[in-house]
């Protein structure tokens, strides 16, 4: 009775094989889960920044508090990145992805009921925190679930334009909160977090038996690394206020680079090492993490300038300075559509070099910037870092999880987000440096202009860096 059957179901037309881009239901289910996590990072990161003004006037901070606030989370961040990724490898992708994710629900809801700037501060700490642990994780599950090929490719670009998308947008939906009370910008994350767990819960996959964690969890590297690097971005952090002691701000880097190299002599001779040393000795991946840190460097320096030029001297308003940068969030639509059919053509490294000469375009043009431009002087260069993030920002993260074993994806992963932060900590300092010492003394309409222009210069530089170093990697990939 069975063989008739058998003959009938060869007999029937082999079913369509699923196009190389496009994920399967399970695939899908992870990408919409830890797709939503970095847009939930991004959006909470553009939503505090457009609340700061309303905060300092409920609560009366000083403003060493209010950018304590923001520096915070940054600490958080980028302190404890690496050890994030790896604790993804060795703990458990799904695992460390579902506890931090509720410890971002938690603390974030801290931030909407403090009272003081102390709470403030313990809630945006624990937040980075929570992200440092919670990023590596989403993006080693993805990474780790997409085989390498088209469809992680295509993945990694979905992920990346909602990644960079989730801070445009949070821009416009903070001055939009705020406009009804600012603790809705730490509420409104609670909730998304909140269906984002429920979700999750219900469809990532189940780590796996690793007999990494059996081997012992090497806790002498943990500690150096994370001492290092929160040294390290404390010290990054305080070149934002030059005046605030050179000798302290030296002896915090000197710190940083004693504690990094303990945690590489501690590596060299540990047997089962927190991060496998032979992993930096990649150039393609040193690369892509230096071009992280150019481009975000690049863009969020480019975006401080613009939010105080718009609401410092030209006396815009948060919402009205948010609407401004909607364009920016053209990325979340060019990423997936655009991206993929150039990186299929010309590859991820070609690819990046496009993004960085656009950027560097659309920063020269804003150079020009006056003292009553109007919107539509300033759009053409919105719509270019648009689409420079759009090509930059998923072929750097695939160039940087390329090629690498899937037990080390989270370092991996760790690797890029810890360079997408410094980057971005470096373009704010830098910046901020530059324009605080351009303004000196004056206090006139002019000059403060003046100081903008000089500002811009930093982005503008740090976007032909990036063009340069990827040049490096085409011709690299050529001698190959």
């Amino acid at each position: 009775m069975s063989r008739p059957a058998t003959d009938a179901a060869a007999s029937r037309p082999a079913a369509p094989a699923r196009p190389p881009g496009r994920p399967a239901g399970r695939e899908l289910a992870v990408l919409v889960v830890v797709s939503g996590a970095i847009f939930l990072e991004g959006i909470d990161i553009g939503m505090l920044n457009v609340a700061l003004p309303a905060i300092r006037a409920d609560l009366g901070l000083s403003t060493a508090t209010l950018s304590g606030i923001v520096s915070a989370y940054v600490l958080g961040y980028g302190g404890f990145m690496l050890l994030g990724g790896r604790a993804a490898d060795l703990l458990g992708r799904r695992r460390m992805f579902l506890v931090w994710l509720v410890v971002f629900l938690v603390f974030s809801g801290l931030g909407g009921l403090a009272d003081s700037g102390g709470v403030l501060l313990l809630s945006r700490f624990v937040t980075g925190v929570a992200a440092a642990f919670l990023t590596p994780a989403g993006l080693s599950l993805l990474t780790t679930t997409f085989p390498e090929g088209p469809r992680r490719d295509r993945a990694v670009l979905v992920y990346s334009g909602i990644a960079a998308g989730g801070f445009s947008l949070g821009v416009v939906a903070g001055g939009l909160l705020t406009s009804l009370g600012w603790r809705w910008v730490f509420f409104a994350p609670v909730v998304l977090a909140a269906v984002l767990l429920a979700t999750a819960v219900r469809v990532l996959p189940r780590d796996p038996a690793r007999a990494a964690t059996r081997a012992g969890f090497d806790l002498a590297g943990a500690a150096t690394i994370t001492a290092g690097m929160l040294l390290l971005v404390y010290g990054v952090v305080r070149l934002e206020h030059p005046g605030d002691g050179v000798a302290t701000t030296v002896g915090v880097f000197l710190g940083s680079a004693a504690l990094l190299a303990a945690f590489v002599a501690v590596e060299r001779r540990s047997a089962s090492p927190l991060v496998r040393l032979g992993i930096l000795r990649s150039s393609p991946l040193v690369r892509a993490n230096l071009g992280a840190a150019l481009l975000t460097a690049s863009f969020f320096g480019f975006q401080f300038v613009v939010t105080l030029y718009l609401q410092e001297l030209r006396g815009w308003s948060s919402l009205e300075a948010g609407l401004a940068f909607l364009v920016l969030g053209a990325d979340v639509v060019l990423a997936p559509l655009l991206t993929p059919v150039l990186v299929r053509r010309f590859g991820n490294v070609r690819v990046v070099v496009g993004g960085f000469v656009i950027a560097t375009v659309a920063y020269v043009i804003f150079l020009g910037v006056g003292a009553d431009w109007p919107y539509a002087a300033m759009l053409p260069s919105f719509l270019l870092v648009a689409l420079a993030i759009g090509l930059t920002y998923g072929p750097l993260v695939s160039a940087a999880t390329d090629g690498v074993a899937a037990e080390e994806q989270g370092l991996a992963g760790g690797l890029v987000n810890t360079s997408f932060q410094l980057g971005a900590a470096l373009g704010i300092s830098g910046v901020t440096a530059v324009q605080v010492a351009a303004l000196g003394a004056e206090t006139s309409s002019a000059a403060l202009l003046g100081s903008y222009q000089a500002a811009l210069v930093v982005p503008a530089v740090a976007a032909a860096v990036g063009v340069v170093v990827a040049v490096v990697g085409v011709r690299a990939v050529r001698a190959r």
